[in-house]
């Protein structure tokens, strides 16, 4: 049985840190009221000048040295962005390029905040069906050039950064490492909920807009059914799960779903507090992060989901 398993993880992160004081001085609004409603403290801005593909090329370059491998050795780039730098080419090419890589192929995954979930699944089919041996995905999001820094209800929420993880195809009958199963969602009813007030046809990017506690109310629930849907599939319960790595949007969100799955929040990846909702990007930073502090080890199962505008959602189970 042909696997896509986890080779290494790595992530980048801008050198600003912006501080939720820094919001008192233009927004009505302090410090306690964003940790009391988000659990957020801090997050990262990208300087002047610094792309989304540029973050990704520093996210991918860690996941390769953490690999021990070159890039010669990849097959395929996904990046997952909705923030990509320009409307084309992909900003995946432009990480392609950046790396140096003169081989294989490169593409966008745009699902918003649900966009690395979709991005692994689809290198996860790739290496099932023998289309790449090994495939970087990439979340990398520069979401502070989206902000209306007038809507405290939103400028509050969001980072920038960059996560990476390098799966790899193996066919081991004695292990039962990697991808293990996927699900994947989307609703469109649900467009106005959670949006960009901008686009190609308006000529003008826009701002990003939400109806937080509509969101709110979907992502527990939809969440914790693919959780639950893709667990089953791979033959496991909540029991089993030594990790659950959900997209960092609110500490809220997250406790929801430990509540809903009856997971403790000691077995929650929790990072919003440091990084903010850095879309895309969120789940391979977090992940990356908890590897680095030796929370997630080899075997340990690990449920990771995301839900963003669409409505997208979606999880993935993985064995380290």
């Amino acid at each position: 049985m042909r696997r896509a398993v986890v080779e290494s993880i790595g992530h980048y992160l801008p050198e600003r840190v912006v501080e939720n004081s820094e919001f008192e001085t233009t927004l009505e609004t302090n410090d306690a009221w964003i940790r009391s409603r988000t659990g957020i403290e801090r997050r990262h801005f990208a300087a002047e000048g610094e792309t989304t593909s540029a973050m990704g090329i520093k996210a991918a370059q860690a996941a390769l040295n953490n690999a021990g491998c070159s890039v010669d050795d990849v097959d395929a780039i996904i990046l997952a962005t909705s923030t990509a730098d320009f409307t084309f080419p992909s900003a995946a090419t432009m990480v392609q390029n950046g790396l140096g890589m003169r081989h294989g192929f490169a593409f966008d995954v745009q699902a918003v905040c649900a966009g690395f979930l979709y991005a692994l699944t689809t290198a996860n089919s790739m290496i099932a069906s023998g289309q790449a041996n090994r495939v970087l995905v990439i979340g990398a999001e520069t979401f502070s050039k989206l902000m209306d820094w007038t809507d405290r209800g939103t400028c509050v929420l969001f980072g920038d950064g960059a996560g990476a993880m390098l799966i790899a195809a193996q066919e081991d009958k004695t292990s039962d490492r990697g991808i293990l199963a996927t699900a994947l969602r989307s609703d469109g009813r649900y467009k106005d909920i959670l949006f960009m007030d901008g686009g190609v046809s308006m000529q003008t990017t826009g701002h990003l807009r939400m109806q937080g506690k509509e969101v709110f109310r979907h992502a527990v629930e939809k969440l914790s059914n693919t959780a639950l849907e893709a667990i089953e599939q791979a033959g496991l319960t909540t029991d089993d799960v030594d990790w659950i790595v959900p997209h960092q949007a609110n500490k809220r969100i997250l406790e929801g779903m430990s509540k809903r799955l009856k997971v403790p929040m000691e077995r929650v990846v929790m990072t919003v507090n440091n990084h903010g909702n850095t879309s895309a990007a969120s789940i391979p930073l977090a992940m990356s992060v908890a590897v680095q502090d030796n929370r997630i080890k080899q075997d340990d199962i690990v449920v990771t989901g995301a839900i963003g505008g669409g409505l997208a959602w979606g999880t993935a189970v993985i064995r380290w």
